[in-house]
């Protein structure tokens, strides 16, 4: 058995992060000879010199910054433990905070929440449409219990869910359909690009932008496909949200040398799979679901090969 008990790391915590014992027994409503007393047997219990006098404040030792920094880690993972547990006796949770990047399949997105909503009429959804870093920066600051992004989350480990496929695309009488051959990037930089900015307030990016003369920036897919539709640029966009267009000859892909297409592999970024309620597991499963129904892995592609292989004759 240990020692040293939880509640004395805790209140050598509370005694350094407010500055000294008068200000932590205020803080937490212990008296100050309750603390000093728990810091001095601490002290003894582990044979080490944790605080020093600085005046009328302490401060920690060396030895005191060290074993206080692996005790906050016992602290956290008890608060967390103690979270998990409030989290089961209470059941089910009374809401989800969903962030998906706005390139996730709208008809997989709807067929989860439509899925979701027949198991869980009572539980609200917050479903936030980020783009790049949003969802990240989300997950981050702990604002969303489930996040679907094309980027890695330092600290966090996702799991695949599909992989997307771009497509340069632009109106089919735009200029750069007109040289009526193969392009390459100094064809494009010299047209106007749409580009889709990204979410996050923090960490923003630039991600696809190829430094053309002129760009567009948007806030949301749905307008960039529109200018889009429109003649007002090109850019690159998720097929599975220019399918129709493509069919309807509403767009045509861009006959590129090279990186007419990419992938993007997206993942489900649990905030903390342990603390999640059932509710948000339950979640998980129906986009797992929905991606399996809406997003088959096949070769339907509208830029399959065999297309790709006529839209390069056709400008040979």
């Amino acid at each position: 058995m240990s020692r040293v008990t939880l509640a004395q790391w805790q209140m050598l915590a509370a005694v350094v992060d407010h500055g000294g014992f008068a200000r932590a027994a205020e803080a937490i409503h212990k008296s100050p000879s309750t603390l000093n007393h728990a810091v001095h047997k601490l002290e003894a219990q582990l044979g080490v010199s944790i605080l020093e006098p600085i005046g009328r404040q302490v401060r920690l030792t060396d030895a005191g910054e060290m074993l206080l920094r692996r005790a906050r880690q016992l602290i956290e993972n008890a608060a967390a433990l103690e979270e998990v547990a409030e989290s089961m006796a209470a059941g089910l949770e009374a809401e989800v905070s969903l962030a998906i990047d706005q390139i996730f399949p709208p008809d997989a997105l709807a067929e989860a929440l439509q899925q979701f909503s027949r198991n869980y009429p009572h539980v609200r959804v917050q479903l936030h449409e980020t783009v790049l870093n949003g969802g990240v920066e989300m997950l981050y600051d702990k604002r969303a219990d489930l996040v679907i992004s094309g980027l890695a989350a330092q600290g966090f480990l996702g799991e695949p869910l599909v992989t997307l496929r771009f497509i340069a695309v632009a109106h089919p009488a735009h200029p750069l359909h007109a040289l009526a051959r193969t392009l390459d990037l100094r064809d494009l930089i010299q047209h106007r690009q749409l580009v889709v900015r990204d979410s996050a307030l923090r960490q923003s990016m630039d991600a696809g932008w190829l430094k053309a003369e002129q760009r567009w920036t948007v806030s949301h897919l749905a307008t960039s496909l529109d200018m889009l539709e429109r003649g007002l640029g090109f850019a690159w966009l998720p097929e599975t949200r220019i399918r129709e267009a493509l069919t309807a000859r509403r767009l045509k892909p861009l006959p590129l040398a090279a990186g007419g297409t990419r992938e993007v592999p997206m993942q489900l970024i649990f905030q903390d799979r342990d603390r999640a309620g059932p509710a948000t597991h339950a979640m998980a499963q129906a986009l797992h679901a929905a991606v399996n129904t809406c997003c088959p892995i096949d070769d339907d592609s509208f830029y399959s090969k065999e297309n790709a292989e006529k839209l390069q004759s056709s400008v040979e």
